[in-house]
C-alpha cells in the first residue's frame, strides 16, 4: 500500500498515483485553502492574493491579532459572497478528487481544511472514507482518525478529548494513520509555517498501544520527517502538493 497526505488541490498528480493499482491511503487535506508558498488557492481566487500575502505576512511575525482584525474587516463587508464562493471552490475541488480517485482502491480520511462530509459523498465506487475506525489492508491492521487540530473551528478540526475517544476505540492496530502529528516537536513543528501543530492523544496512544508504524501529514516543512516514538517507527507522508510523491508502506527513505 502506498500513501499520501496534503494534496491541497494536486488532483492531477493524485490521478497518476491512483492509477498505479495498488491500495491508496490519503491522509488528509485534499482542498487547497492557501498555499503559504505562493498564496495560491481558493481563498485567493475569492479576496486576492494581496490579501492572502498580508494575512500571511502578519501571521510570520507573529501578530495574530492583526490578522483577524484584517480578516473580520473582510468579512463584515463581503461575508456573504466569501461564503458562497468558497462553498462553489469547495464543490468543484471535491468534484475533481472524485475523478482523480475513480477506479482506485483508496481510502480517505479528512484534515482540518477539508468537510469531512463533503469529502465523504464525493468518493467514487471504490474509495471508502475512513474515520475512527480499523481496516485490514495487505494483511496488515490499518486504524484511521482523521481531523486536525482545533484553531479556526473549522469542520475539518477535532477537539483533544473526541481524539482520545477514538483511538482508544481503535484499540490496538499494525498501522495507525492519522492527518495530525503527534505531539513530538521535531515532526511538529513547521520550519516555515509558524507554531507547532500536533497532538498529545496521537503520541499517548503510540506510547500505550505501540502501533509498529504511524503515518501522517499536516506539517509542510518539519524539522525530521521520521522519528521513532518507543517501538512506533512514525513518518510524515506529505507535502504531497510540492512533492508529488507517494510513500510505500514499510519502505525506507
Amino acid at each position: 500500500m502506498i500513501l499520501v497526505a496534503d494534496v491541497h488541490g494536486a488532483f492531477d498528480e493524485l490521478g497518476r498515483v491512483a492509477a498505479m493499482g495498488e491500495p491508496l491511503l490519503v491522509l488528509g487535506d485534499l482542498l487547497n485553502f492557501v498555499d503559504h508558498r505562493t498564496h495560491e488557492g481558493m481563498l485567493a481566487d475569492v479576496v486576492g492574493r494581496p490579501v492572502v500575502a498580508q494575512l500571511a505576512e502578519l501571521r510570520s511575525r507573529g501578530d495574530r491579532e492583526a490578522a483577524r482584525t484584517v480578516w473580520r474587516a473582510l468579512h463584515a463587508e463581503r461575508g456573504s459572497e466569501i461564503q458562497e464562493r468558497l462553498e462553489a471552490l469547495t464543490e468543484i475541488g471535491y468534484r475533481a478528487m472524485g475523478e482523480a480517485l475513480r477506479g482506485a482502491r483508496a481510502f480517505v480520511t479528512f484534515g482540518n481544511v477539508d468537510r469531512p462530509e463533503r469529502l465523504a459523498a464525493h468518493l467514487p465506487e471504490g474509495c471508502r472514507f475512513v474515520d475512527g475506525v480499523v481496516v485490514e489492508i495487505d494483511g496488515w491492521h490499518v486504524g484511521f482518525a482523521g481531523g486536525g487540530v482545533p484553531a479556526l473551528g473549522v469542520p475539518g478540526e477535532v477537539a483533544e478529548e473526541e481524539m482520545s475517544r477514538k483511538l482508544a476505540a481503535l484499540g490496538p492496530v499494525d498501522v495507525l494513520c492519522t492527518h495530525v502529528a503527534p505531539a513530538v516537536s521535531a515532526l511538529s513543528a513547521d520550519v516555515i509555517g509558524g507554531r507547532p501543530k500536533h497532538s498529545h492523544a496521537v503520541l499517548e496512544y503510540l506510547l500505550t498501544s505501540r502501533p509498529r508504524w504511524h503515518y501522517f501529514g499536516d506539517i509542510h516543512q518539519p524539522q525530521a520527517n521520521r522519528w521513532r516514538v518507543g517501538s512506533t517507527e512514525c513518518r510524515n507522508v506529505g507535502y504531497f502538493r510540492a512533492t508529488g510523491r507517494a510513500v510505500r508502506h514499510g519502505a525506507r527513505p
